[in-house]
Protein backbone atom coordinates (compact mmCIF):
# COMPACT_ATOMS: atom_id res chain seq x y z
CA UNK A 1 0.00 0.00 0.00
CA UNK A 2 1.49 3.42 -0.95
CA UNK A 3 1.20 6.29 1.88
CA UNK A 4 1.16 9.67 0.63
CA UNK A 5 3.15 11.57 3.43
CA UNK A 6 1.35 14.60 2.53
CA UNK A 7 -2.25 13.44 3.33
CA UNK A 8 -2.89 12.39 7.26
CA UNK A 9 -4.23 8.87 7.89
CA UNK A 10 -7.64 8.19 8.00
CA UNK A 11 -9.08 7.50 11.13
CA UNK A 12 -10.92 4.48 11.95
CA UNK A 13 -13.37 3.78 14.76
CA UNK A 14 -12.73 0.66 16.59
CA UNK A 15 -15.66 -1.34 18.35
CA UNK A 16 -14.64 -1.17 21.86
CA UNK A 17 -16.22 -3.29 24.87
CA UNK A 18 -16.39 -2.32 28.24
CA UNK A 19 -17.57 -4.81 31.17
CA UNK A 20 -21.27 -3.87 30.93
CA UNK A 21 -21.34 -1.04 27.81
CA UNK A 22 -19.94 -1.26 24.25
CA UNK A 23 -18.51 2.10 22.40
CA UNK A 24 -19.65 1.93 19.02
CA UNK A 25 -19.99 4.37 16.22
CA UNK A 26 -23.59 6.14 16.54
CA UNK A 27 -26.77 4.85 14.01
CA UNK A 28 -29.88 6.44 12.72
CA UNK A 29 -31.86 4.26 15.47
CA UNK A 30 -30.15 6.33 18.20
CA UNK A 31 -31.91 9.62 17.26
CA UNK A 32 -34.11 9.55 20.50
CA UNK A 33 -31.32 9.04 22.53
CA UNK A 34 -29.76 12.66 21.05
CA UNK A 35 -33.64 13.80 21.28
CA UNK A 36 -34.22 13.47 24.50
CA UNK A 37 -30.64 14.76 25.52
CA UNK A 38 -31.45 17.49 23.82
CA UNK A 39 -34.18 18.47 26.84
CA UNK A 40 -31.75 18.27 29.27
CA UNK A 41 -31.11 21.48 30.94
CA UNK A 42 -26.79 21.03 30.88
CA UNK A 43 -26.08 18.95 28.04
CA UNK A 44 -26.66 20.95 24.95
CA UNK A 45 -25.48 24.10 26.57
CA UNK A 46 -21.57 22.29 27.19
CA UNK A 47 -22.21 19.87 24.08
CA UNK A 48 -22.75 19.92 20.12
CA UNK A 49 -25.96 18.39 21.22
CA UNK A 50 -28.81 20.16 19.38
CA UNK A 51 -31.36 22.25 21.60
CA UNK A 52 -33.65 21.45 19.16
CA UNK A 53 -35.41 18.09 20.06
CA UNK A 54 -36.65 17.02 16.28
CA UNK A 55 -35.70 13.64 14.95
CA UNK A 56 -33.94 15.96 11.95
CA UNK A 57 -31.37 17.80 14.29
CA UNK A 58 -30.67 14.27 15.73
CA UNK A 59 -29.94 12.63 12.62
CA UNK A 60 -27.68 15.87 11.71
CA UNK A 61 -25.91 15.63 15.11
CA UNK A 62 -25.22 11.66 14.59
CA UNK A 63 -23.60 13.14 11.48
CA UNK A 64 -21.41 15.33 12.63
CA UNK A 65 -19.99 12.60 15.11
CA UNK A 66 -19.38 10.67 11.71
CA UNK A 67 -17.48 13.62 10.35
CA UNK A 68 -14.95 13.87 13.12
CA UNK A 69 -13.08 11.21 11.95
CA UNK A 70 -12.92 12.47 8.91
CA UNK A 71 -12.04 16.02 9.54
CA UNK A 72 -9.33 14.20 12.19
CA UNK A 73 -11.06 16.21 14.98
CA UNK A 74 -11.94 13.03 17.19
CA UNK A 75 -13.68 9.80 17.67
CA UNK A 76 -16.68 9.73 18.87
CA UNK A 77 -18.55 6.94 20.10
CA UNK A 78 -22.59 5.88 20.87
CA UNK A 79 -21.79 4.30 24.67
CA UNK A 80 -24.67 1.45 23.85
CA UNK A 81 -25.77 -0.60 27.45
CA UNK A 82 -25.76 -4.13 27.61
CA UNK A 83 -28.56 -4.20 25.37
CA UNK A 84 -26.79 -2.03 22.46
CA UNK A 85 -29.10 0.68 23.22
CA UNK A 86 -27.55 4.26 23.29
CA UNK A 87 -27.00 6.01 26.74
CA UNK A 88 -24.78 8.09 25.57
CA UNK A 89 -21.91 9.49 23.95
CA UNK A 90 -17.67 9.66 24.77
CA UNK A 91 -15.38 11.20 22.92
CA UNK A 92 -11.23 11.47 22.64
CA UNK A 93 -11.23 14.99 21.17
CA UNK A 94 -7.48 15.34 19.09
CA UNK A 95 -7.41 18.85 19.08
CA UNK A 96 -3.45 18.69 21.09
CA UNK A 97 -2.46 15.20 19.49
CA UNK A 98 0.67 17.03 18.12
CA UNK A 99 1.81 17.58 21.41
CA UNK A 100 1.10 13.83 22.56
CA UNK A 101 -2.20 14.87 24.39
CA UNK A 102 -6.02 13.87 23.71
CA UNK A 103 -9.10 14.90 26.28
CA UNK A 104 -12.17 13.38 26.77
CA UNK A 105 -15.79 14.00 27.53
CA UNK A 106 -19.05 12.04 28.16
CA UNK A 107 -22.42 12.43 28.71
CA UNK A 108 -25.37 9.98 29.66
CA UNK A 109 -28.68 10.50 28.91
CA UNK A 110 -30.90 11.79 31.98
CA UNK A 111 -32.90 8.09 31.88
CA UNK A 112 -29.71 6.04 32.13
CA UNK A 113 -27.65 8.03 35.21
CA UNK A 114 -26.24 6.30 37.67
CA UNK A 115 -25.87 3.37 36.67
CA UNK A 116 -22.02 2.98 36.19
CA UNK A 117 -22.32 3.79 32.67
CA UNK A 118 -20.02 6.94 32.64
CA UNK A 119 -17.63 5.20 34.57
CA UNK A 120 -17.35 1.71 32.03
CA UNK A 121 -17.23 3.84 28.91
CA UNK A 122 -14.08 5.58 30.27
CA UNK A 123 -12.13 2.86 31.25
CA UNK A 124 -13.01 1.63 28.13
CA UNK A 125 -11.37 4.19 26.24
CA UNK A 126 -9.15 5.07 28.39
CA UNK A 127 -7.53 1.13 27.59
CA UNK A 128 -8.08 1.93 23.70
CA UNK A 129 -6.43 5.02 24.00
CA UNK A 130 -3.46 3.63 25.69
CA UNK A 131 -2.62 1.61 22.46
CA UNK A 132 -2.37 5.03 20.50
CA UNK A 133 1.79 5.83 20.18
CA UNK A 134 1.11 9.92 19.29
CA UNK A 135 -0.81 9.76 23.01
CA UNK A 136 0.56 10.26 25.98
CA UNK A 137 -1.54 12.08 28.50
CA UNK A 138 -5.32 12.05 28.80
CA UNK A 139 -7.01 15.60 29.73
CA UNK A 140 -10.82 15.99 31.02
CA UNK A 141 -12.61 19.39 32.20
CA UNK A 142 -15.87 18.73 34.82
CA UNK A 143 -17.54 21.59 36.61
CA UNK A 144 -16.66 21.14 40.74
CA UNK A 145 -20.49 20.56 41.00
CA UNK A 146 -21.03 18.28 38.71
CA UNK A 147 -19.98 15.03 41.55
CA UNK A 148 -21.34 11.88 39.39
CA UNK A 149 -19.23 13.42 36.24
CA UNK A 150 -15.74 13.75 38.09
CA UNK A 151 -16.36 10.62 40.52
CA UNK A 152 -16.91 8.57 37.18
CA UNK A 153 -13.56 10.23 35.68
CA UNK A 154 -11.77 9.60 39.54
CA UNK A 155 -13.07 5.53 39.30
CA UNK A 156 -11.61 5.07 35.74
CA UNK A 157 -8.40 6.49 37.32
CA UNK A 158 -8.14 9.80 36.25
CA UNK A 159 -6.43 12.18 38.64
CA UNK A 160 -7.36 15.75 39.71
CA UNK A 161 -4.82 18.27 39.23
CA UNK A 162 -6.24 21.77 40.19
CA UNK A 163 -9.14 24.29 39.79
CA UNK A 164 -9.22 26.15 36.52
CA UNK A 165 -11.00 29.57 37.16
CA UNK A 166 -13.16 30.96 34.54
CA UNK A 167 -11.90 28.38 32.48
CA UNK A 168 -14.75 27.76 30.02
CA UNK A 169 -17.84 30.12 29.02
CA UNK A 170 -20.86 27.60 29.69
CA UNK A 171 -24.55 29.42 28.69
CA UNK A 172 -22.78 32.34 28.49
CA UNK A 173 -21.21 32.94 31.88
CA UNK A 174 -17.47 31.74 32.11
CA UNK A 175 -17.02 28.72 34.79
CA UNK A 176 -14.65 27.00 37.21
CA UNK A 177 -13.73 23.69 35.99
CA UNK A 178 -11.42 20.93 37.77
CA UNK A 179 -8.80 19.50 35.57
CA UNK A 180 -8.39 16.11 35.66
CA UNK A 181 -5.37 13.61 33.98
CA UNK A 182 -4.81 10.48 32.86
CA UNK A 183 -0.82 9.36 31.90
CA UNK A 184 -1.08 6.27 29.27
CA UNK A 185 2.54 5.71 28.72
Amino acid sequence: MNVDPGRPIQLVLPLLAGRNVTLRSFRSDDAPMIQEASEDDLIPTITSVPTDNSEEAALAFIERQHERLHTRTGYSFAIADENYVAVGQIGLWLEHENHGRASVGYWIRPSARKRGYAADAIFALVGWARSLQQLHRLELYVEPWNEGSWRAAERAGFEREGLLRSWRQVGGVHRDMFVYSLITK
